[in-house]
């Protein structure tokens, strides 16, 4: 197998994919699965997770250290963490300003963007049928009702940490379903971002150190599991795998509604961590038009990338 050419300017477009992956992954209630399905790099992501495997590991007992790249996709993955790593640190408190400064803009953005992308994925599925249809259904009803579950107090053990990083990196990469609000269900969201904040002001404990390093080792464990099991799924059963996938998409819209019933008593409200109910606007006033605005404009500009992708890909 060969390593795919690459030029310069695909793997910056890789990292910048990771960037807005990245940023994604730590805003509960927004996947970055969704993202990777709106880029279009989903199903490779999955593939070249779910080849490090017993045969990656003969290539690389063997030295073939071209060929064990080329197995996993290695240069793709690469910039794509990268990027997500950047993200992460960078994206993430941009987003997280946004979301406290101008809520119902963003939400809206994100609600037009994901909706417009689930439209994008149900068009890719040929020959709908009852089954499929079926799907999307349980799907959409699975994702629904799971955003809308309580916020538990998670236990201070290190077992069920573990426990929380399979679990959350399972979900980050079903798009519709975010890691991040998993570990808020679980009750172990502030605790892990509160352990990567301090590590980033250096503050180093050793608490700190095994908090990252058993749920790291948790979500290696059900990435590498999981993603050898869609990987599975979207080849045996491709156009069944991606209408549950639509459906998680369009049932996480409920979370990210862009109007929410914000407590009047002015106490500042953390919408990463907080619940609030969905409520229609009482008024249509320019600030709903504003939102709706936007998010019509989110929705026009992914079905016209994705149309122009479609002729790009027939030339």
């Amino acid at each position: 197998m060969k390593l795919p050419r690459f030029l310069p300017i695909q793997d910056v477009a890789q990292v910048a994919r990771g960037l807005l992956m990245g940023g994604a992954d730590i805003i509960p209630g927004v996947s970055g699965g969704t993202v990777a399905l709106i880029l279009g790099i989903y199903e490779r992501l999955v593939a070249a997770i779910s080849h490090f495997d017993l045969a990656l590991i003969a290539q690389l007992r063997r030295r073939n250290w071209t060929q064990a790249a080329a197995h996993c996709d290695l240069r793709f993955l690469v910039t794509l963490v990268l990027g997500i790593l950047v993200g992460i640190g960078v994206l993430g408190y941009v987003l997280k300003y946004l979301l406290e400064q101008q809520l119902e803009l963003t939400l809206s953005a994100f609600f037009g963007l994901i909706l417009a992308s689930s439209i994008v994925v149900a068009q890719s599925i040929q020959s709908w049928d009852l089954k499929k249809t079926a799907l999307m259904l349980a799907g959409a009803l699975l994702a629904y009702w799971l955003v809308a579950q309580p916020f538990m107090t998670g236990y201070d053990d290190y077992g069920y940490l573990f426990l929380c990083g399979v679990v959350a990196i399972c979900a980050m990469i079903l798009p519709g379903i975010s890691g991040a609000f998993i570990l808020l269900i679980m009750g172990k969201y502030k605790d892990v971002l509160d352990v990567i904040h301090k590590l980033e002001r250096g503050v180093v404990t050793l608490d700190g150190v095994l908090t990252l390093v058993v749920f790291a080792c948790g979500c290696a464990v059900g990435l590498l599991t999981f993603s050898k099991f869609l990987r599975w799924l979207l080849a045996r059963y491709h156009g069944e795998t991606l209408a549950v996938l639509c459906g998680f998409m369009i049932g996480s819209l409920r979370r990210i509604w862009p109007y929410k019933a914000i407590p009047l008593s002015g106490e500042k409200i953390d919408i990463t961590t907080s619940q609030l109910d969905n409520v229609l606007p009482q008024t249509v006033d320019g600030r709903v038009l504003a939102s709706v605005a936007l998010a019509v404009a989110a929705v026009v500009l992914v079905l016209a990338l994705d149309r122009m992708a479609r002729r790009a890909h027939k030339d």
